[in-house]
């Protein structure tokens, strides 16, 4: 077992640096999307006094941003330039992947961490297809080209080995991968992979990328400083309904000896209890309650906190309100959608190269180069706007029936079930039922096994 070169320790030290430079902030966003973060803007005389006894609520308003929006991030397929359908091949490597599901693990970690990544790696068996995984950015580094931004290398550490225990990695460079394991004197070479892509084979998939920062921002960035106002607010309320909301009751008069049972045992009536009847037959004792608080200023201060959210984030009102606020008509959601809408385009370009460069990695493992057009690869997304089923059916309809002045409709019968948002499969097997369903036509059968006549001009 060879020990690590100094070229590769060098490398190594320089990830890791990376992936610790990353760590406190995916720390700090995967709290706030699971809803364990630390009550903010409570006062230590407040936390003096409770301490344990108050717990926090959390108006998880980070995973409601990243939920809706993941939820409008449906890959469909990937199409070739000039193509109407997706590439079958293409979809089948994501499907034996279980790419549905991961796409959208991937997909929430990118808008709530920043970043995650895609690994592709060639299968043990040359027929199968090729592995795709998602990773995540707590695991994994990489390093760019500053000129290119391209990647130039990158890690995946985790815990493994025969005993459970061992430090790994896996080292990918453009011509190999190199997995080690570490032992008592540092890290030592298990396997090499001369793969000779000339390419990293893992893909960053970024939120939010910009020049200067090309892996990103988290999406929950902007709003977690409203996040925490409202979790204090929502405690505070709930602080108040428990000592101020109910009437508080007060007593002069009375000692401590006025409240003793029928053996004369004294009874604990100095704390208030909801329910109890209080009686004395001394005249000068004098009861009364104080008036219970209102609670409408933490409604307010939290539904202002829920615009503001609303705005940086591009979600419909209606989406945060706590209270009814539902749109009027199809237009008004419409509307209302539309920055939303734009948003999620935004993100469909970003993703889209991600998974074209994973397409393309495919390509590569599997016949040794990347086919003429692959660079002009596109994926297929779901439409990111939510019409309703006939609005969609209506609109398809009046293309398809609409004739040029060659007769022919504006659409074909494929591009409308491809507007309606059918899948591949699904096209696929009403092409098939289609078929059939001509075989048992006994006016249109014979044409089907006709040869194709030429006029010329094209086939008649």
């Amino acid at each position: 077992m060879a020990e690590a070169t100094p070229g590769q320790l060098a490398l190594i030290n320089a990830l890791e640096a990376k992936r610790g430079a990353w760590k406190t902030d995916i720390d700090k966003f995967d709290a706030y999307l699971r809803g364990k973060q630390p009550l903010s803007f409570l006062s230590d005389e407040m936390r003096e006094e409770f301490g344990d006894k108050i717990t926090d609520l959390v108006i998880n308003w980070p995973q409601l941003v990243v939920d809706t929006y993941e939820n409008r991030l449906d890959v469909e397929g990937f199409r070739f330039p000039g193509e109407s359908e997706g590439s079958e091949e293409l979809w089948a490597i994501w499907q034996a992947n279980d790419m549905d599901e991961q796409s959208m693990l991937g997909h929430v970690d990118a808008l709530g961490l920043a970043r995650a990544c895609v690994i592709v790696g060639a299968p043990d068996d040359p027929d199968a297809a090729p592995i795709i995984t998602v990773e995540s950015a707590l695991d994994c580094a990489w390093t760019r080209d500053p000129r290119t931004r391209k990647v130039t290398a990158a890690m995946k550490r985790w815990t493994g080995g025969d005993d459970g225990k061992t430090d790994m990695l896996s080292l990918y460079e453009p011509e190999r991968t190199t997995t080690m394991s570490k032992g008592k004197t540092g890290w030592n070479v298990d396997e090499v992979d001369e793969h000779g892509l000339g390419v990293v084979p893992l893909v960053p998939l970024v939120n939010r990328p910009r020049i200067k920062y090309p892996d990103g921002f988290s999406e929950i960035e902007a709003i977690i400083g409203l996040a925490d106002a409202a979790n204090k607010m929502a405690t505070d309320m709930m602080v108040s309904g428990e000592y101020h909301a109910m009437p508080r009751r007060w007593a002069f008069g009375l000692k401590r000896d006025d409240f003793v049972d029928a053996n004369g045992a004294l009874k604990n009536a100095w704390s208030v209890i909801k329910g109890r009847l209080w009686a004395n037959e001394n005249p000068d004792v004098k009861v009364g309650q104080f008036s219970e608080s209102d609670l409408k200023n933490f409604h307010d201060t939290i539904r202002l906190l829920a615009a503001m959210v609303s705005h940086l984030t591009a979600l419909p009102p209606y989406y945060i309100a706590f209270e009814g606020g539902n749109p009027t008509s199809a237009d008004a959601i419409r509307a209302s959608e539309a920055p939303l809408v734009k948003r999620i385009e935004r993100k469909q370009v970003a993703f889209g190269a991600t998974w074209e460069e994973v397409m393309r990695l495919c390509m590569l493992i599997v016949g040794g180069e990347v086919p003429d057009g692959a660079e002009q690869l596109e994926t297929v997304w779901r439409d990111p706007s939510t019409p309703t089923v006939a609005q969609m059916a209506d609109a398809v309809t009046k293309k398809a029936a609409t004739r040029g002045a060659d007769g022919r409709p504006l659409i074909p019968t494929e591009q409308a079930r491809i507007d309606l948002g059918y899948t591949p499969a699904e096209r696929q097997l009403m092409t098939e039922m289609e078929r059939d369903s001509l075989a048992l036509d006994p006016v249109n059968a014979p044409y089907l096994q006709a040869p194709a006549v030429s006029d010329g001009a094209g086939v008649s």
